[in-house]
């Protein structure tokens, strides 16, 4: 069942850009299996950190380099010892278990979701 319908001005809000995943690392003191994050989204954006509970489709060293969709403009937060300044994105597989939202071409850090 789809959401209730929000207007084109509803959407234009939530600010989902592309970056790159620059590092990534153990986060054993999550409540839930996940990772630490830091992504690239350019310039305009800079470096954010993010916590994702990706653990059962990504080992660390894949995630280095990989392109993921993030929404920029929430309020940070705090995540145990972490302040997470990002919400990355994607999809629930048949289990429930997070699958990246990414691009399939390349566009550049920053760019913003339309």
């Amino acid at each position: 069942m789809a959401s209730t319908p929000i207007t084109y001005d509803d959407f234009e809000k939530v600010d989902i850009r592309i970056g790159t995943v620059t590092k990534a690392e153990p986060f054993p003191e999550a409540r839930k299996p996940a990772y630490r994050l830091t992504i690239d989204f350019g310039p305009l954006i800079g470096v954010k950190r993010s916590s994702a509970q990706v653990t059962k489709h990504y080992a660390l060293g894949e995630l280095v380099g990989r392109r993921v969709a993030a929404v920029v403009n929430f309020p940070p937060r705090q995540i145990g010892p972490l302040m997470s300044e990002v919400l990355c994105l994607g999809f629930p597989d048949a289990a429930g278990d997070v699958v990246l939202l990414s691009v399939d071409r390349a566009a550049p850090d920053g760019g913003k979701l339309f």
